[in-house]
């Protein structure tokens, strides 16, 4: 047979992710689709406790406030249009109300630096090498928060400045989880405000950047989602209307592509058990009175039982709230 495309190889890795596992994943909108799915499915995972970051150096100042436990308060907050945000943080944190914004933000910090002190696995994902320097500090900022582009520095971060910083960070994450091992991936989501070519050089610098750390360190690997993208699905109709993201067939097409890699068979079946108990808890029965129904509903509850004394990671509250809420007693 004719194949007419590239795929790309990728081993299995030895470092399998389970149900009995823990995962924090940081970075681009491509974290999000990554940790949109392990939710799905169930997995304990903590995807983007400070929002979508897209550059190296904002995910690798999150990770040592999540190693400080830093606690954030007013002076670490910027009051602009209305609303008081952290330049550390995505927009959905900001707030009108200052104790607000700070509760959302503190709340946050305390239960994923304890996730990331518990978790087998950190996934970070880098968008771009571009960066936008606060001028009234010097510092990179993680989010603009819509602020005027004159208020910014913006430039392109090369290799050597990310493989330093990420030697010493790597380091810290060592001593703060001796367990953990890092993945590090580049999005396949374009930036094209820095045009074609600006574009190329962002991701050629990420990706030879990251080259050098698993180089360094044993515990840290590469997933090629960005080579996916560009080999194997190397046509418009795997993207979304603006042409730059990826749409839901390519986001499932990877996914599938990280279950390989990473998950064992017992794994791929349990996350089979956990999607089916997962439709059954939303379907909308037309006559929920039914003894038939009333028996699958019972079989459910048994089958979320069973799963849960396996998995104690595995948790159903939503599903079982909405089987009981239909269940005669």
């Amino acid at each position: 047979m004719t194949i007419f495309r590239t795929e790309v190889k990728i081993p299995a890795s030895r470092d399998k992710f389970g149900y009995n596992s823990k995962a924090i994943m940081l970075g681009s909108c491509f974290t999000e689709n990554i940790g949109e799915q392990l939710s799905k499915y169930k997995f304990d995972v903590n995807t983007n406790p400070f929002g979508v970051i897209y550059n190296p150096i904002s995910v690798g100042n999150s990770l040592k406030i999540l190693i400080e436990n830093k606690k954030f308060s007013e002076e670490d907050l910027n009051f602009a249009n209305d609303m008081w945000f952290s330049f550390s943080h995505h927009g959905r944190f900001s707030n009108a109300d200052v104790n607000e914004c700070l509760d959302a933000i503190n709340t946050e910090i305390k239960k994923s630096s304890l996730d990331l002190a518990n978790s087998d696995v950190l996934y970070i994902t880098f968008g771009t090498a571009w960066v936008y320097e606060l001028l009234d500090t010097g510092v990179i900022v993680s989010n603009c928060h819509k602020l005027p582009a004159k208020e910014f520095h913006r430039y392109r971060l090369d290799v050597d400045e990310i493989v330093q910083f990420y030697k010493k960070l790597i380091v810290s994450l060592a001593i703060f989880n001796p367990d953990l091992k890092i993945v590090f991936t580049v999005s396949p989501i374009r930036h094209w405000k820095d045009g074609a070519h600006g574009n190329q050089l962002s991701k050629a610098t990420l990706l030879l950047a990251i080259e050098q750390l698993v180089e360094l360190f044993e515990q840290v690997s590469y997933f090629p989602s960005y080579e996916i993208v560009m080999d194997e699905l190397r046509d418009y109709r795997f993207y979304g209307e603006d042409m730059l993201h990826m749409n839901t067939t390519s986001v499932n097409y990877i996914w599938t592509r990280f279950v390989d890699t990473y998950m064992e068979n017992e794994t791929i079946a349990v996350m089979k058990r956990v999607d089916k108990i997962v439709s059954a808890a939303s379907h909308r029965p037309f006559n929920p009175d039914t003894v038939s129904h009333q028996e699958f509903i019972t079989s459910t509850l048994s089958d979320v039982k069973k799963l849960e004394s396996q998995y104690p990671n595995i948790v159903f509250d939503k599903e079982k709230s909405l089987l009981l809420k239909n269940l005669h007693h």
